[in-house]
This record gives structure tokens, C-alpha cells and sequence, in this order.
């Protein structure tokens, strides 16, 4: 049987747009939304909630619903015996939009990085602008409705 590793992601929105982002030192990581991987002792919202802060800066975030569920199968990947189980999120944040792209560094890392990461930001038109997101991260923009 397969360790399960908890995990994860945050579409964010502010009326009729979606946050995504960009490793500013690392290009070929892709576009990505807010993920990462649930502390122990730590429910499913408080660590989407940590991490979509960590990721993006902004306060205030609340969570609008909680999407679903998509599992990995991390062995043809990895060649570990590791599921992935990410739970998917959407959360809001009061409008206007401050700023439609801004810098932010993520502080505190996580699996295996020691230094702090310099994220790219920005809003995008949901859905026509949505650009395909790597990991895997757009498997439940399907789900995703945003009233405005």
C-alpha cells in the first residue's frame, strides 16, 4: 500500500479573475496556483489558508467552498510508493484588485528548499484567460463557479 502525502491548492479569486503565479528563478516550473502540503496537526483548510498566505502575501483570504479531491499516483512519476492527495480550494479576497502583478517572496520554503522563492503574480480573466498550469494544479478548475 501506497504512504499518502496530504496536499493543497488554492484558486483564488477577486470578482471575474483567478491568481496565478510564476517562479521568477525557475521559468520551467510553469504557471502555477497556491499549493503545497499540510502540516501534521493541521486541518485541510488551515493549511490551504497558510500556504495560499505563504504563496501570495495577501491577508484576508476566506474560504468560499472546498472543490474536491484528485489523487496521484506518485510511482510512474518518482518511482516512490506515494500517493499524492490534493484537495482543492477556492478562496476569495475582498476586491478591488490592488495590483493586477506583483512580486512577493515565499519566506518559508518548503520540501527540500532552504532559501526563500521569488514569486510572480497575477490576475488573469477566469475562465478566458486561464493559461494551462503545470502539476497537474487545473485538474478541478472545472468545478470552480465564482459569483461577482
Amino acid at each position: 500500500m501506497n504512504r499518502i502525502i496530504h496536499k493543497v491548492a488554492a484558486y483564488i479569486t477577486c470578482n471575474d479573475q483567478l491568481l496565478v503565479f510564476r517562479h521568477v528563478d525557475y521559468p520551467e516550473a510553469g504557471i502555477q496556483v497556491p499549493a503545497g502540503t499540510v502540516g501534521e496537526g493541521e486541518s485541510f483548510d488551515q493549511a490551504v489558508l497558510r500556504e495560499a498566505y505563504e504563496e501570495t502575501g495577501l491577508p484576508d483570504l476566506r474560504i468560499e467552498s472546498y472543490l474536491g479531491r484528485c489523487v496521484y499516483d506518485m510511482r510512474p512519476i518518482t518511482g516512490q510508493d506515494v500517493d499524492i492527495h490534493r484537495h482543492y480550494y477556492h478562496l476569495s479576497i475582498p476586491g478591488p484588485i490592488e495590483s493586477k502583478r506583483w512580486q512577493h517572496w515565499e519566506m518559508i520554503p518548503s520540501e527540500g528548499e532552504t532559501e526563500p522563492i521569488l514569486f510572480e503574480l497575477y490576475w488573469v480573466d477566469y475562465p478566458e484567460e486561464i493559461p494551462e498550469l503545470s502539476g497537474e494544479l487545473g485538474d478541478m478548475l472545472d468545478k470552480l463557479i465564482i459569483d461577482f
